[in-house]
């Protein structure tokens, strides 16, 4: 699903990814884990193509992602790529199901069939009666349930979470944790998460750690 080689990145002289290999196979929970200020964030974001790597090369879903334009990159992203935050990052004024349609809709999508897929996700993830509210009225593991329906509505082969359980009480995370699992039985899916949860690492179908900008264990 994802193969990168030597990946560095640099932000002024602070060396933060020094030369990073990474193979990730279909349908794997995959676990980074590491002290904070180790590169994790800044892997997690180049491989999920919101920021690119100084030196390097990233193969998604036989993609190479260097060849893209940055058009063809932002039409890639939407279509192939889900992200799930630490905060949830929904927008609120839009409603939950709004916010889980936003992506469909930027697409170019159908309306009516974006709507559909969405009701049908927030339905799957306990969210039926919590459609028309709006994040403020939503608690934390409501929201991030919203985020999880809004990362699969284009159906994208690859899910991304930064600290996704960072952000809850220890119910909502152990919930969450395995709400990965499921949705990777159900829809087939490929998850990289960056967290600093010992549980969620431990239950991934593999934990790489890395350590001042290189991989330790993959």
């Amino acid at each position: 699903m994802l193969t990168a080689s030597n990946l560095k990145k640099s932000y002024g002289a602070l060396n933060v990814l020094k030369g990073v290999d990474l193979k990730i196979e279909s349908e794997e929970v995959l676990s980074i884990v590491g002290a904070s200020g180790a590169g994790k964030s800044t892997l997690l974001h180049i491989l999920g193509t919101l920021d690119s790597a100084d030196q390097g090369s990233l193969l998604i879903d036989n993609t190479e992602i260097s060849k893209l334009s940055a058009h063809q990159l932002a039409t890639f992203r939407n279509q192939r790529i889900g992200f799930i935050f630490q905060f949830h990052n929904l927008l609120p004024e839009f409603t939950a199901l709004e916010n889980v349609c936003l992506p469909g809709f930027i697409g170019g999508k159908p309306e009516k069939a974006v709507r559909s897929r969405a009701y049908e996700l927030l339905g799957s993830l306990g969210m039926s009666g919590r459609i028309d509210h709006k994040p403020s009225e939503l608690s934390g593991g409501e929201q991030q349930r919203v985020a999880v329906a809004r990362a699969l509505i284009n159906d994208p082969s690859i899910i991304f979470a930064d600290e996704p359980s960072g952000n809850l009480d220890s119910k909502n995370a152990a919930e969450l944790h395995n709400l990965f699992f499921q949705l990777r039985d159900e829809f087939h899916k490929t998850f990289v998460i960056v967290t600093h949860n010992h549980e969620l690492a431990e239950m991934s179908d593999r934990k790489v750690e890395i350590a001042d900008g290189i991989i330790l264990s993959a």
